[in-house]
């Protein structure tokens, strides 16, 4: 699918030396946290769309876009605070949180360029980095029905 992304954006990955560089937002969603944790790879908050994010850096692997295979992106953050490992010991290591990655330019912050919602698993801890995988399920390796006759659930027939 084509995305409609604006003149400037374009403008901006075409030039070897912009002006500015597209920001990463970053939003945490789980059903134990009231709001999202909302941060900014950059060293200056950021309000987008009526939306405070934290300046806070960390390392993102995009999602790679490979055949015969999901998308998978890599996130990194440094293990600085309490907070966050409080918060990853108490949702079982971040298990059903969702990430959104948005990309927009400090000069038009309301303009989100590009999104992508992913899934967070793999939770990783050491005493320098707190990274994680993140992607999607895997719905074609689901069954289609919920109930299937086997011949160990259904004797009669077979």
């Amino acid at each position: 699918m084509a995305r409609a992304y604006s003149s400037q954006y374009k403008s901006t990955l075409a030039s070897v030396s912009a002006e500015e560089a597209p920001l990463i937002l970053l939003e945490i969603s789980h059903a134990d946290l009231t709001d999202p944790v909302r941060v900014v790879n950059d060293s200056q908050d950021l309000t987008s769309n009526g939306k405070l994010y934290i300046a806070c850096p960390f390392r993102l692997v995009p999602p790679d876009d490979f055949e015969d295979q999901l998308p998978k992106a890599k996130l990194s953050v440094d293990n600085v605070g309490r907070d966050l490992m409080y918060w990853i010991e108490s949702s079982n290591g971040g298990q059903n949180s969702t990430v959104k990655f948005m990309q927009a330019m400090r000069s038009r912050p309301d303009l989100v360029e590009w999104e992508i919602t992913m899934n967070l698993y793999n939770v990783k801890v050491n005493q320098q980095t707190v990274s994680a995988e993140l992607g999607f399920e895997n719905l074609f390796s689901k069954p289609a029905i919920s109930t299937q006759y086997r011949p160990d659930n259904s004797s009669g027939l077979f």
